[in-house]
Formats: C-alpha cells, sequence, structure tokens
C-alpha cells in the first residue's frame, strides 16, 4: 500500500469512526429526549386537564347548591337538571348525572340515553363503566376523583379514551360529572415527535454534508501529498494527524451547538403547539364565560413557558422591566392601562382604564418602581378575568416619604376572606402581597358587588433614587 494512501486511511477512518459514534449518541440522546419532551407535556396536559375538570365540577356543584339547600322534591331536582344541560363548554364539553344504581338522569349530548338503566354498560375492554364511575366518585368523597374511561365523542360519534371527575351528591343520591376528550392530546404529541424527527434529520444531514466536505477536502489534499523522502512523509503524516485532531474538537464543538438548537427548537415546538391550541379553542368557542374557562389551562401552560424564559432574562437583565427603564412609573403605568384595555376592547363589557397622579411626581427606587408596576400588572389581570368590570382607575399618590397606589374597578367584586382562606385560590393576591412586604409596605383589598379596592402602600428609602430612573421620569 502507498504511503499517501496509508496517510488517507489515517486521516479518514479515525474522522468517520468518530463522527460515527458522536452522531449515533446525539441520535439517540435526541429520540430519548423527545420520548422526555413528549411524556412531560403529556403529563402537564392532564394535570392541567384534571385541575380545570375539577373546577368545572365545583363550578356546577355550586350552581345546583341552592336549590339542593331549598327541597328535594321532583320538581326542584327537575330544575338542577335543567339547570345543568344548559352548562356546557366547547363541542364536546357537557355535564352527566346518574343515580347511585347506575340510572341516567340527565345526558345533553345524547337524550337517548335518559332514563335507561346502563348499571351493566361495558366498553369494548369489557370494562363496566358507570360502575367504574359511581366507584371512583365514592373514592373521591366530596372532593371528587378523576378516572379514565371510554365513551362517544358527540362530534365525530367514535368511542375514545375520556378523561372524567365525578362527584358523588349525597343529598340526592347524584353521581354528577363531566370530561373531556384525549384525542387533543395525541396530537399535540404527535406533532411533537414529528418536530423532534426532523431536528434530528437536519442534524444528520449537517453532519453528513460537513463529514462528505472533509473527508473529500483531505483526500484532495492527500492526493496532492508529494512525498520524497522519508523526513517529508514523517513531517506531513504529523501535519495530517494535527488537521484531524483539530477537525475532531471542530466537530465536537459544532455537534454541540447543533444539539442546543434542537432543544431551543423543540421547546418552541411545544409553545407553538399550545398556541395552535389556544387559538382554535377561541376561534371556536362563542361563549366569552365558558372561553375564559377552558382558557385558563392553556393559558396557564403558555404563562409557565414565558415564566421560564422571564427568569432567563431576570439572570440577564436583573427582572428589571424595560418598559420603566425607558419611561418611568407613571408612563409606564399609563401604556400598561391602554395596552390592557386594547387587549379588552372586544370583550363583553369594554374596559376603560384611567391613570390619576396627586401629589409632586418624582422617580422611585428600581425595586419600589418594579413590585408597584408588577402589582398592577397582576390587578388589571384580574380585573380582565373575574371582574366583568368597565372602568378601573390607577392612581398614584406620592408623600414625602412614601407612595400609595390604588387600583379601583366597577366590577362584581368577590369573597375577600372565602378566597384567602382557600389555598387554591388567592395566589395573586399573597404574591403581590410579599412583594410589599419584601420592601416594608403592606397591600389591603377591599371588595364588595359594587368593585374592588387594591391599595398598595410603600415607604421611601432615604437617599435619591437611581439615576436611570430619574432619566427616564424627566424622559
Amino acid at each position: 500500500m502507498k504511503l499517501r494512501l496509508k496517510i488517507l486511511l489515517l486521516a479518514v477512518v479515525p474522522l468517520l469512526i468518530a463522527v460515527t459514534a458522536i452522531t449515533a449518541a446525539v441520535y439517540v440522546q435526541g429520540l430519548q429526549l423527545a420520548q422526555r419532551e413528549k411524556q412531560v407535556v403529556e403529563q402537564a396536559w392532564l394535570s392541567s386537564k384534571e385541575s380545570e375538570l375539577r373546577h368545572y365540577v365545583s363550578l356546577a356543584y355550586s350552581a345546583i347548591a341552592p336549590l339542593q339547600e331549598s327541597g328535594n322534591d321532583d320538581v326542584t331536582r327537575a330544575r338542577a337538571l335543567a339547570l345543568l344541560a344548559q352548562m356546557e363548554f366547547g363541542h364536546d364539553g357537557y355535564f352527566f348525572v346518574y343515580d347511585l344504581q347506575g340510572k341516567n338522569l340527565m345526558h345533553p349530548r345524547q337524550p337517548e340515553l335518559v332514563g335507561r338503566d346502563l348499571w351493566n354498560l361495558r366498553d369494548a375492554d369489557e370494562r363496566p363503566v358507570i360502575q367504574n364511575l359511581l366507584a371512583a366518585a365514592r373514592q373521591g368523597g366530596d372532593e371528587g376523583q378523576a378516572i379514565r374511561y371510554q365513551w362517544e365523542k358527540p362530534s365525530t360519534h367514535q368511542t375514545m379514551e375520556k378523561l372524567g371527575y365525578v362527584r358523588i351528591m349525597d343529598r340526592w343520591g347524584w353521581m354528577l360529572g363531566t370530561g373531556i376528550y384525549l384525542d387533543d392530546v395525541e396530537q399535540a404529541l404527535t406533532r411533537i415527535d414529528a418536530a423532534a424527527q426532523a431536528n434530528i434529520r437536519n442534524m444528520l444531514i449537517w453532519v453528513g454534508a460537513i463529514v462528505a466536505a472533509s473527508i473529500l477536502g483531505i483526500t484532495a489534499f492527500g492526493l496532492a501529498l508529494n512525498i520524497r523522502d522519508h523526513r517529508q512523509a514523517d513531517a506531513k503524516l504529523r501535519l495530517m494527524a494535527q488537521q484531524v485532531v483539530r477537525s475532531q474538537e471542530d466537530e465536537r464543538a459544532r455537534l454541540s451547538r447543533e444539539l442546543h438548537d434542537s432543544i431551543s427548537q423543540i421547546l418552541v415546538s411545544i409553545k407553538l403547539s399550545l398556541e395552535a391550541a389556544r387559538e382554535r379553542l377561541q376561534t371556536h368557542t362563542l361563549d366569552p364565560q365558558t372561553l375564559t374557562l377552558i382558557d385558563r389551562p392553556l393559558s396557564g401552560a403558555l404563562d409557565r413557558l414565558n415564566t421560564a424564559v422571564g427568569e432567563v432574562r431576570r439572570i440577564s437583565h436583573n427582572l428589571r422591566p424595560r418598559l420603566l427603564d425607558d419611561l418611568g412609573l407613571p408612563a409606564a403605568l399609563d401604556h400598561l392601562g391602554r395596552e390592557f384595555a386594547a387587549l379588552h376592547e372586544n370583550g363583553e363589557p369594554p374596559l376603560d382604564v384611567q391613570l390619576h397622579m396627586t401629589g409632586q411626581v418624582r422617580p422611585l427606587p428600581e425595586s419600589h418602581a418594579t413590585a408597584l408596576f408588577r402589582i398592577t400588572q397582576e390587578a388589571l389581570t384580574n380585573v380582565i378575568r373575574h371582574a366583568q368590570a368597565t372602568r378601573a382607575d390607577i392612581t398614584l399618590d406620592y408623600d414625602k416619604r412614601s407612595v400609595r397606589m390604588t387600583i379601583a374597578d366597577n366590577g362584581v367584586g368577590f369573597d375577600y376572606p372565602d378566597e384567602q382562606a382557600d389555598p387554591q385560590f388567592g395566589i395573586g393576591l399573597r404574591n403581590m402581597r410579599e412583594r410589599m412586604v419584601l420592601l416594608a409596605g403592606t397591600l389591603t383589598c377591599h371588595a364588595s358587588d359594587q368593585g374592588t379596592v387594591l391599595q398598595a402602600w410603600l415607604p421611601l428609602p432615604a437617599g435619591e433614587p437611581s439615576a436611570a430612573a430619574s432619566a427616564a421620569l424627566q424622559a
């Protein structure tokens, strides 16, 4: 074998072995990562849907609770069933009612089942459907319990797996339940898998192109070698070995960057999938209240993704809202109010947000301005989601040693003591209060059927605020 051929093989073979091993490892890791991402998405989706269904059942139970308290006669029960039949969400979201012996009392999508004894009804796998629902409801007690079973989807008339949530109504001997079909999560997982496969294919194409280019370069270089003596051959062999090592190191660095980009694209594809699902819900849901209930888990998922991005930005930018840096707190709050009003301009009813200021306006420390800005964001979000208000007034009252911000709306209000006592609710208020406590401030809330008034008070530290804040206020 000629020397130049030996040199060529010594250069190409290690490169091919190294690149093949690295490519195989990256390919396997990419598949495992895609599988883990699918599992995480499925678990998060099912958890959010279970929480959503529990909320729906609690809402339905609360809606007929006054009827339960008023009597136990047939007329009252019929009114309760009629009310539940009118409560629905989406095309395939509805409530159903059975008695404890398996008799169907109400089913708005399949009225032919009403009055029938379905105790012995079994699915395609010979599992007793109604018996399992009743067992799950009894096991869940007052809180109810989630259960997966098979049922016909009204929009397609096909039997598919369904996630249900059932609860026993002891006073009337009823089982109240609802559920959602799980075909949506399968579609989302399919899209995630397709995106992961596409990213892996792109990575392999890049690796193959670089390897082919490297081999062609090495081959051309090897063919161009003119070995005249043993010393020249040894010198060129050492040079080629150095180039191979350098190429391997460069290839490892490039593959590392490709792996990072692949992960980022998978995360982006998750966000796009959630946004697409949210837009389809907004397109096909006509009732604003129902849309708000359905949109909550998707909004929660998107918020969690945005929160992750925000955490990265917090590390980079120290949680400093750019809007405050550019405009200062009063102008930032005014812009924020216009944003929320524009966001709700097509809502029912429309929202008018006004900013008022009293006292001598002056720049605040960054921590204080950020806290008040975040509280306003959370408060206006709650106004849009829950208050059904037409007007919200933000008042900044500057004192010599403190600043007080008041946010008042003319909405329906809420039960503040109950909200604070329930660990599943009132998280936003607790977060706002914690922001104030960290700055030695206070947060008070007064709610009634005439509206809600939220008041945040902060003492101002001695000394001048930051130069950036002063410049922003002057601008």
